[in-house]
């Protein structure tokens, strides 16, 4: 193993206890990491050089996608901002190397947000029709992930004793192992109940897998809990017979809550708070909402005595 893979190993053990990051976070980092190794073929600290670095961007800017498209501008900046933490890490360790701060990140793209409009949220739940306990359990995934804004993997990740139907809400665990209460719409918590009255089985998941035939196959761990593929698949399934033309998938419906709250009135600093963002930057991905607003406001309200004459 080189000096910078030994680095890289220590690294990612620094992610997990001091940070508290997760598995998969850890890994992600870990690939990017070795995507620059592997194309720089350095192999210790000293042979991450500015020049090196400025190749290796130039390398990402003219790559493609496993679709044969560029590689997106924020999939570049990320494996930079992977490489700036870790050698922010060396720092910290007391090794040289080129330091994390005269590296620029580079101008992050604006980023499209799409969403559904009130009456094609409708549609897509509406598509979950039926009685069997799939029809039940796919209605209740949808009204939860617009209900609540949850990530696909918040989602998965629910066990039956962790929400709370009486109260109509609980708590999930998001990025960063940062805890936050989410709520309930009625129309939530009753395709929750209905969902969980027809359940027979025992085990503590949620949302569980189920084929044509009987339960699910048992995971590795000994659970029938859905997996986060088997939800973009109900999700795309159901815009599919709501007639939905759109591209949409789990997240669309969290961009969906966040942009109805908004249209409705609700305080940007109150939508940070119930999608468990960090920074109030990434929930401004939405003013076009709000900026939307405003425009109808000061149409309303500027000029009013004027165009009256009064």
């Amino acid at each position: 193993m080189t000096p910078l893979r030994s680095l890289m190993k220590r690294f990612s053990s620094h992610l997990e206890i001091e940070l508290g990051r997760a598995p998969r976070t850890i890994s992600n980092y870990e690939r990017s990491l070795g995507k620059f190794f592997d194309w720089s073929g350095a192999k210790t600290p000293e042979d991450i050089t500015f020049d090196r670095i400025r190749e290796f961007r130039i390398f990402l800017n003219r790559s493609e996608n496993g679709r044969g498209e560029p590689l997106r501008k924020t999939t570049q900046i990320y494996h930079i901002v992977v490489l700036r933490s870790f050698l922010k890490f060396l720092a910290k360790e007391d090794i040289v190397t080129v330091p994390a701060e005269k590296i620029e990140i580079g101008r992050v793209p604006d980023r499209q947000v799409d969403f559904l409009e009130l009456d094609e949220v409708m549609r897509l739940i509406e598509a979950a029709d039926g009685d069997s306990l799939r029809a039940r359990r796919d209605r209740a995934i949808l009204e939860l992930l617009f209900s609540a804004g949850l990530r696909v993997s918040e989602l998965t990740s629910l066990d039956r004793s962790s929400v709370n139907l009486n109260k109509g809400e609980f708590s999930v665990r998001g990025k960063g192992s940062k805890l936050r209460v989410v709520f309930l719409s009625d129309d939530a918590r009753r395709a929750l109940e209905r969902y969980l009255d027809k359940r027979t089985d025992m085990d503590p998941a949620i949302f569980i897998s189920l084929p044509k035939k009987g339960l699910g196959k048992e995971r590795k761990n000994g659970s029938l809990r859905l997996t986060e593929r088997s939800v973009q698949r109900i999700v795309k399934r159901a815009a599919v017979k709501a007639g939905i033309v759109k591209d949409v998938h789990p997240h669309t419906l969290r961009h969906s809550f966040a942009t109805d709250l908004l249209q409705g009135g609700a305080d940007i600093r109150a939508v940070q708070a119930m999608l468990g963002h960090s920074s109030i930057t990434t929930t401004q991905i939405y003013t076009h909402v709000t900026n939307e607003r405003l425009r109808e406001i000061h149409e309303k309200f500027h000029g009013k005595k004027k165009r009256t004459g009064t």
